[in-house]
């Protein structure tokens, strides 16, 4: 038996897949051989492979905009009580003066990662034998890679989370071996059937999406909110299309495949980093990965009664 845990992308809604994974590593008391994840979900998967659920959950509940841009592309205000995203037009023209290729810059993400993934943890996870995987799509090759810290020395590893979470051509661009690195999830939103090749029997996948598209987006009102539902449009069947291919191999090798979608909607702009909000998320996802093994239990053990039944049960009687 091998199992898998796979994280798909979703920047500052990774907190939500932290508190779904605190749930079935902690209660659950699941143990995992194989974790793959893209963009925020390849951010995770170090930690989670030594099980370091507290420094996760700390370094997922305190990032911000600072914490993650150099430059940051983006204005953020308050409009009637709601936030509106805008670009910040003088930081863009800043990046474009300098040769630069993107809109924003994220090499404070890139000392982030440094700082939270150390090579002690690097060490750990290879003496463990646990296999830690994360997607980054080659623009320059037009193909999905799949980088095994198991292949990598520490710096290329550091090197390929930080690709795999540049959301261009908002975040920095990754130039390596005479190739040009974008996020994962351009290609790979969720790697379920990646999982499946590497050999997974089971597999738990959380998906930080809603899973019936619970939205209509207002009209674009100039050319970046354009580009950014656009993007939103594509990785959505990016998404759809990866979870369909993923069901039919596990279903082909009989693999049993666990899905764990958002209830809601969480934010319809991911690269914006609340530290409230994101506390708020990874407490929903605990919340959302226990209420979905009740229900199961109920499904299954018909004779195990939820609190609701036994109150309605006691005011009969």
């Amino acid at each position: 038996m091998k199992k898998a845990l796979v994280i798909s992308g979703g920047g500052s809604k990774g907190a939500f897949a932290g508190g779904v994974a605190q749930y079935l590593m902690k209660k659950e008391k699941k143990k995992y051989d194989l974790f793959l994840g893209t963009s925020t979900g390849s951010l995770m998967v170090s930690h989670l492979a030594l099980g370091m659920l507290d420094e996760l959950k700390t370094l997922y509940t305190n990032v911000d905009q600072k914490t993650i841009f150099s430059n940051n592309p983006f204005k953020i205000k308050k409009v009637a009580g709601e936030k509106v995203i805008s670009i910040r037009h003088l930081n863009t023209f800043w990046n474009f003066l300098n040769g630069r290729k993107t809109f924003g810059e994220s090499k404070n993400l890139r000392s982030l990662i440094k700082k939270k993934v150390t090579r002690q943890m690097y060490n750990d996870i290879r003496k463990n034998k646990k296999d830690v995987v994360v997607t980054v799509s080659n623009l320059t090759a037009n193909q999905i890679e799949y980088k095994s810290i198991n292949d990598c020395s520490y710096e290329d590893f550091c090197d390929w989370i930080w690709g795999s979470c540049n959301y261009v051509p908002f975040m920095s661009l990754l130039e390596k071996g005479n190739c040009q690195y974008a996020d994962g999830g351009f290609g790979s939103l969720i790697p379920i059937r990646e999982a499946i090749l590497r050999g997974a029997t089971e597999i738990d996948a959380i998906i930080l999406d809603t899973e019936v598209t619970q939205i209509n987006r207002l009209p674009s009102k100039n050319p970046f909110s354009l580009l950014f539902n656009v993007f939103d449009f594509m990785l959505t069947h990016v998404e759809r299309h990866n979870i369909t291919i993923g069901k039919l191999a596990a279903n082909n090798k009989n693999i049993q495949l666990n899905l764990y979608y958002t209830p809601t909607v969480l934010t319809t702009n991911s690269l914006v980093f609340d530290k409230v909000l994101m506390r708020k998320w990874w407490k929903s996802g605990y919340e959302y990965a226990k209420s979905k093994k009740e229900t199961l239990m109920s499904e299954f053990r018909p004779d195990i009664l939820t609190d609701k039944e036994i109150e309605e049960g006691l005011d009969k009687s």
